[in-house]
């Protein structure tokens, strides 16, 4: 058994996780926080936890001590605070996984550019937390970023092109849509059910802050500087991401040679379910797991590749995603707690 802490878990992603680590056979959740509601008992924020979890919120005061009792951190705040955390822990060996964006780049000064928001733990030692992309690198590491939901769908959709060189990676072109619960729980105009539903809708087009994340892993992927246009959408749903990525062909590339890349990938891969070429993925196949399910098209007349991906955005695209990166890290079968059916209808 390993003993784990939540920071930050009244939020959908640490409610979620809290609901996953339940489940884990080799885990013990020991501290949990919240600044806005320390005290409480986490049932009364989320009754679904209601029996599972007594423990009561602790504040973030006591974050050393908390550290030195955990042998893993998960920490589901906004961006900013990791960071804080991160260097209160820096002496321990407490290891940590951010659900956050503070460690996610490998650059901080583009974290800075994109962020605005000076990042204080410069000399962190991490590495990002794609697992099925960085799962050699996560295995050792006292830091681990984990990938956000949009990047997590679109750069799996992308990797297997990129790696073997398939496509012109500044050719790329992401639009994917999202269900509101990866807004966060706090009240907003725009999350409003009136304002939300039977409505879609882009937003922070050109300035997502995702976009410097995808364009990193592809860069990693490809050895090549990349840029690329993304653009999310917002759809009247709780959970899901559907990502549909564009890319022309290489010169010399024919459809034939997509599916073999994407196997050699992803053929052993448990999370991610290959739909094969003129497939469909929908994020209700996806609905409550940590699966990613694929599909590409060739558009001939274009000579252009279009890879679709679904994914639950608070599991594979946060939680469940963290609790893989935490199976790899800790050296337990990496689909510990996570192989759950889709919930259908």
């Amino acid at each position: 058994m390993i003993k784990v802490s939540v920071i930050g878990a009244t939020g959908y992603a640490g409610a979620e996780l809290l609901a996953i680590l339940y489940r884990h056979p080799q885990v013990n959740v020991v501290h949990i926080t919240s600044e806005s509601h320390t005290g409480k008992k986490i049932s009364e924020l989320y009754p679904h936890l209601n029996h599972l979890y007594d423990n009561e919120l602790e504040s973030l005061k006591y974050i050393e001590a908390i550290g030195a009792d955990s042998d893993f951190v998960f920490i589901a705040l906004p961006h900013g605070h990791a960071m804080d955390v991160g260097r209160k822990l820096k002496d321990l060996p407490t290891r940590i996984i951010d659900l956050g964006a503070d460690y996610r780049f490998s650059n901080v000064s583009v974290y800075e550019q994109w962020y605005k928001v000076e990042h204080t733990h410069k000399d962190a030692l991490r590495v990002y937390g794609l697992a099925e992309i960085y799962r050699d690198e996560i295995r050792n590491a006292k830091i681990i970023g984990n990938a956000g939901c949009f990047t997590t769908a679109s750069i799996l959709a992308l990797a297997p092109l990129a790696k073997h060189h398939l496509i012109d990676v500044n050719s790329i072109i992401v639009d994917a849509a999202s269900g509101v619960s990866g807004a966060g729980r706090s009240p907003k105009l725009g999350n409003h059910f009136p304002e939300l539903y039977d409505n879609f809708k882009a937003y922070n087009v050109a300035h997502h802050r995702h976009t410097p994340e995808i364009e990193q892993a592809i860069e990693d992927l490809s050895g090549m500087k990349t840029v690329i246009n993304f653009t999310p959408h917002l759809v009247p749903m709780s959970r899901g991401i559907l990502a549909t990525c564009y890319a022309n062909l290489s010169s010399g590339i024919s459809a034939e040679m997509i599916e073999p890349a994407f196997q050699k990938m992803y053929g052993n891969e448990h999370f991610i379910r290959l739909l094969g070429r003129d497939g469909y993925p929908e994020t209700k196949y996806v609905r409550g797991s940590n699966y990613c399910d694929i599909a590409w098209h060739i558009d001939e007349r274009t000579n252009r590749v279009i890879v679709l991906s679904a994914i639950d955005n608070l599991v594979k695209g946060a939680a469940g995603q963290a609790v893989q990166n935490l199976n790899i890290a800790a050296g337990f079968e990496e689909n510990t707690a996570l192989d759950v059916v889709p919930m259908y209808p």
